[in-house]
């Protein structure tokens, strides 16, 4: 047993706690508590949680609440709760229950007294959980849309400028349904920047100068277009929604670097946001581990967010376990270089895993149980050949979610 991949899940861990939503609501409520009677509203892969911090920090001020959450990341307390409305939605690609989500949080502010406060407790999976269609659109077109998107290679805020385009309430639009009711909008980041106008698609938050579409198949750019035209133009006197980050990738790298600290380890937390294909990533983040990375052995720490264009007829996997792989190919034979690497939400791809932690001995592993792990690299199908390999990390839902970790030892 390698004894640096304890080291490398101990500090995954740590990062994960410190980012958590129940933990990060809780405290921001010890800071700012909203005046009088609170009606909450979360939606997330995080919501569940978030709302669990909402529960503990407001008590009685919390009158009811809309939670909107990932099939399979709820929260069976929370439902036994007679304040709470929970709803099961779907990701990564929207379907019925989306629409039908859109539907009960529209009508969930119109049922909010006037003079009530709304709490929105908002993360990332948000733009494929909720959704309120322009006239005409329909869900096969949305599903189209997402699919081609999902597949496309396109970066996070290229592709919820996209999402924004072909929503009633996303870009802030959801600000033309509060009415009078004052409202506040904490937030977990799972975007570059944390712009609250980029997260969950910026419900509440429109942006500060909208970007032009990315170049999109005629096909899909004649629909974006008819629905943007659709819209109804926002009223200047909407109401501007104040909004907090509480948790960002940056504070689960310093957590990461901090629980390393605790190891006796030394550390190097780098900057750079990983972005790009996770195959030529993966490739060459071992490369460095393995040659300039020797110059300061210890823990490395990398957050980000690549990408994967996915190959006609794809197989299992996620980026994370994509990146992993294709590190695990440079790191072959290599006996001093571990790396892991994991989407902080719990889950990678359509996969019960949240990415992988690979070394030296990976690639011989899968190979020998009969598997081929360039053909799986080509087919963007890891994920049966890191599970056979024993190198799959599964934490199940996380109650939190601020993009992917990258972290190494080198020893």
């Amino acid at each position: 047993m390698n004894p640096h991949r304890d080291v490398l899940l101990h500090c995954f861990r740590e990062a994960l706690e410190a980012v958590n939503g129940e933990e990060v609501v809780r405290r921001q409520l010890v800071i700012n508590k909203p005046k009088g009677a609170v009606h909450a509203v979360a939606i997330g892969k995080a919501a569940a949680a978030m709302a669990q911090g909402a529960r503990a920090g407001l008590g009685g001020k919390l009158k009811r609440a809309l939670v909107i959450t990932r099939h399979g990341h709820g929260d069976e307390a929370l439902s036994r709760d007679g304040r709470f409305l929970c709803l099961e939605s779907d990701h990564p690609l929207p379907g019925e229950a989306s629409l039908a989500a859109g539907g009960r949080l529209l009508a969930f502010i119109e049922e909010t007294p006037p003079d009530a406060c709304l709490l929105f407790l908002i993360s990332g999976g948000t733009s494929s959980l909720v959704e309120a269609l322009p006239e005409g659109m329909t869900l096969a077109d949305l599903q189209r849309l997402n699919g081609w998107l999902l597949g496309s290679g396109l970066d996070i805020q290229a592709m919820n400028r996209v999402r924004s385009g072909f929503s009633r309430i996303k870009a802030g639009r959801l600000r033309e349904y509060l009415g009078p009711r004052p409202a506040e909008v904490w937030l977990i980041s799972d975007v570059p920047g944390n712009d609250p106008a980029v997260i969950g698609s910026g419900l509440l938050t429109p942006p500060r100068e909208p970007s032009p579409l990315p170049t999109l198949p005629a096909g899909l750019s004649e629909m974006v277009h008819r629905a943007m035209a659709a819209h109804a133009t926002p009223s200047p006197s909407a109401p501007s929604v104040p909004a907090r980050v509480l948790a960002t990738l940056e504070d689960a790298c310093r957590a990461a670097g901090d629980a390393a600290r605790q190891r006796h380890c030394p550390v190097t937390v780098h900057g750079e946001f990983l972005k790009g294909e996770a195959a030529e990533r993966g490739a060459a983040l071992a490369h460095w581990l393995m040659h300039e990375g020797r110059a300061t052995p210890g823990v490395h720490v990398w957050g980000g967010e690549t990408t994967v264009t996915l190959p006609e007829n794809p197989g299992q996997g996620g980026r994370n376990q994509h990146l992993a792989l294709a590190a695990a190919r440079v790191l072959s034979g290599c006996p001093y270089v571990t790396l892991l690497a994991a989407g902080t939400d719990g889950s990678d791809g359509v996969t019960s895993a949240t990415g992988a932690l690979v070394d030296g001995g990976t690639w011989e592993r899968i190979r020998a149980h009969g598997l081929d792990p360039d053909q799986a690299l080509s087919t963007a199908n890891a994920h049966p050949c890191l599970q056979a390999s024993g190198d799959l990390l599964e934490t199940g839902p996380t109650g939190t979610n601020v993009m992917d970790l990258v972290i190494a030892h080198i020893s």
